[in-house]
């Protein structure tokens, strides 16, 4: 009895150890030691206690009161540093705690105030989202020096044979569709320019058995009257117009995306957008690996119907087994020979069957040989007759 007693203290003792274990409380734990104040104070404020505690196993390291207590300053890298047009750190911004509850923003280039403070949070979702409100714009030295050039004063195709798209480049001059570019690109324009590889492709057509109208179809195709950068199309549902989308058909692209790549299906094939040549509001320039080709020119047409094969009439029987009504002639009182005997019945037809029947080949072939002498008479007949005269 004492060693039942004994076991199931035991085992209450362990459980009851590993409940403690499963349902750590990090404020709790920390809050036995002052040195980590600060810590557990913003490990509450951001809320990443309550994530820490969903965890079985962690490891944290904590960061005393000395460490943390000064002033702290640390690059966080914006959007404008992902499309890689941003020149030393011109597209970093940096964040210091400027003490007494107050953050200081600023860009990261050498010698760059902190003009601009936090002022309020505006929504936050917990490790996905926060928008916080600051007191001024943060302007990066040199970015505003001088006015950005117009859209339409872009030189396009220079920009289009640098990316490695000369050939895309040459049809748009040639086939005039660069001005039509130039004209849509104040108001809004996203290119997807196929490189030189993409039109050695297999599966491309032969360019030079494309009409006029055609090429100038196919080349506003690849682009979209509206300003559609990397980030646009990774969230695109609907499909796209495209500058060729018209009334005759609809020329539409539709865009699916897995991380940070992102694909455009014309239903014929897919092609992936490589890579961003420029990205200056409302102009955007895409390369992509394979030449967009829309259904509406370039789908498969079905299968044509097999011809029919001419109607014609039925090949005439031989005679031997079907005989012509024409050469049935009734007996002449004027033959030589009475008509050939009948031939036997066959089995299984009624032995008093008619002569003559349409639907005997026995009698058939005794019709032809009753007319052959029944002629033959006749004309011995005219012949006498004539020389009798």
């Amino acid at each position: 009895m004492a060693a039942l007693q004994y076991s199931l203290l035991l085992s209450f003792t362990l459980s009851a150890l590993v409940s403690t274990v499963l349902a750590h409380n990090i404020t709790d734990i920390l809050s036995g030691f002052p040195e980590y104040s600060e810590f557990n104070k913003y490990l509450t404020q951001t809320k990443l206690a309550d994530e820490i505690n969903t965890r079985q196993t962690i490891t944290v390291l904590a960061l005393n009161n000395g460490a943390i207590s000064p002033k702290g300053t640390t690059l966080s890298t914006t959007l404008y540093q992902t499309t890689g047009n941003a020149p030393g750190n011109l597209g970093f911004v940096n964040i210091t705690d400027l003490q007494g509850g107050k953050v200081g923003f600023g860009s990261a280039a050498p010698g760059s105030k902190l003009e601009s403070s936090y002022t309020k949070s505006v929504k936050q979702v917990p490790y996905n989202i926060s928008i916080l409100e600051i007191s001024q714009p943060i302007i990066a030295p040199g970015i505003l020096t001088a006015p950005a050039p117009t859209p339409s004063s872009v030189n396009m195709t220079a920009l289009l044979e640098k990316a490695g798209c000369k050939t895309f480049a040459s049809l748009l001059q040639t086939s005039g569709v660069i001005k039509m570019y130039q004209s849509a690109a104040d108001k809004g324009l996203t290119i997807f320019a196929p490189n030189d590889e993409a039109f050695k492709a297999a599966g491309v057509p032969d360019l030079s058995k494309l009409t006029n109208a055609e090429i100038v179809s196919l080349l506003q195709y690849h682009a979209t009257a509206s300003y559609s950068p990397f980030g646009s199309l990774k969230t695109s549902k609907d499909p796209i117009s495209t500058l060729a989308s018209n009334g005759a058909g609809k020329f539409d692209l539709t865009v699916t995306s897995a991380g940070d790549s992102v694909t455009l299906h014309t239903g014929i094939g897919p092609s992936r957008v490589a890579e961003t040549v420029l990205d200056s509001t409302p102009l955007v320039i895409f390369t992509v690996d394979n030449v967009l080709l829309p259904v509406e020119l370039f789908g498969k047409a079905p299968s044509p119907a097999p011809a029919g094969e001419p109607v014609s009439a039925p090949s005439p029987s031989p005679i031997a087994s079907t005989p012509a009504p024409a050469i049935v002639e009734a007996p002449s009182p004027l033959a030589a020979s009475p008509p050939a005997p009948p031939m036997e019945t066959p089995g299984g037809a009624p032995a008093d069957a008619p002569f003559g029947s349409e639907n005997s080949t026995a009698d058939g072939n005794a019709a032809v040989h009753v007319s052959v002498p029944v002629q033959v008479t006749v004309f011995a007949a005219v012949i006498c007759s004539i020389l009798m005269s």
